[in-house]
């Protein structure tokens, strides 16, 4: 059985890509940081659909809880064959005048960092360097890597920008490897970090600017990921899917 790890899967796109991924037949590990019962939750529905899932507590802003974190999914769900780095946070909407040190340091090792380190320990175990058989890595990205989020979230941009680089470089880096690296552009998704950002209804007052005119949801950006992360998608690498509703 094939083993993938999502980060900052407790809810949303994350959670949606868990139970997706148990569904198509691989190990799920479910990393969380804080949301405890909701991870639990995801675990026990794939568990009642007679799939394999585990939680794992682990904040991958910080490098010694992903080595950690690495470390239990090895002695609990065996070899790692796919990495979803999905865990990533918003802060409240804000112009970049009146955005502090402490605030970027937190969004770019929480949505930045995390993706760089995360990559790191997935190649120690999918490279046949280190003994591995290949694997794919999708890093979870967002639409305003493209358009600056300006007057909201230009840090959370600018974060993700440097995730889609990551993809791009990665991709190429370890192609002889046999590891495919991609990535999912999502934007307007029902998730819960519309609120964190300050805005719950966001999504209702621009959706008559998204060409399909409605927001997404996240189990759409899961069949994304889940192609991405799957032998469906053997030929690419390197790519990206904007899951935007036509932005």
């Amino acid at each position: 059985m094939k083993t993938i790890l999502i980060t900052g899967a407790s809810r949303g796109i994350g959670a949606a890509t868990a139970l997706l991924a148990a569904e198509r037949g691989f190990a799920v590990a479910v990393n969380y940081n804080k949301s405890r019962e909701d991870a639990e939750k995801v675990v026990e529905i794939i568990k009642q659909k007679g799939g394999l899932a585990k939680t794992f507590q682990a904040d991958v802003s910080k490098e010694e809880e992903i080595v950690r974190l690495f470390g239990e999914v090895d002695a609990k769900l065996g070899n790692l064959t796919s990495l979803i780095n999905n865990a990533g946070i918003l802060e409240q909407q804000s112009r970049l005048e009146n955005l502090t040190l402490q605030r970027l340091q937190r969004i770019f090792e929480a949505n930045t960092f995390s993706a760089f380190l995360c990559c790191r320990e997935a190649i120690k175990r999918m490279s046949p360097k280190y003994g591995g058989n290949g694997g794919t890595i999708v890093n979870v990205s967002s639409i305003a890597s493209r358009t600056g989020a300006p007057f909201e979230y230009i840090d959370y941009a600018a974060s993700k920008v440097a995730v889609d680089t990551l993809t791009i470089g990665l991709a190429k880096e370890l192609a002889d490897d046999g590891i495919r690296v991609n990535a999912v552009r999502p934007a307007f998704i029902h998730t819960d970090i519309h609120a964190d950002g300050g805005e719950p209804n966001r999504i209702e007052r621009i959706k008559e600017t998204i060409p399909l005119k409605r927001g997404g949801l996240a189990s759409e950006v899961a069949e994304a990921v889940l192609w991405l992360a799957s032998e469906q998608s053997s030929y690419s690498t390197g790519i990206f899917i904007d899951v935007t509703g036509g932005r």
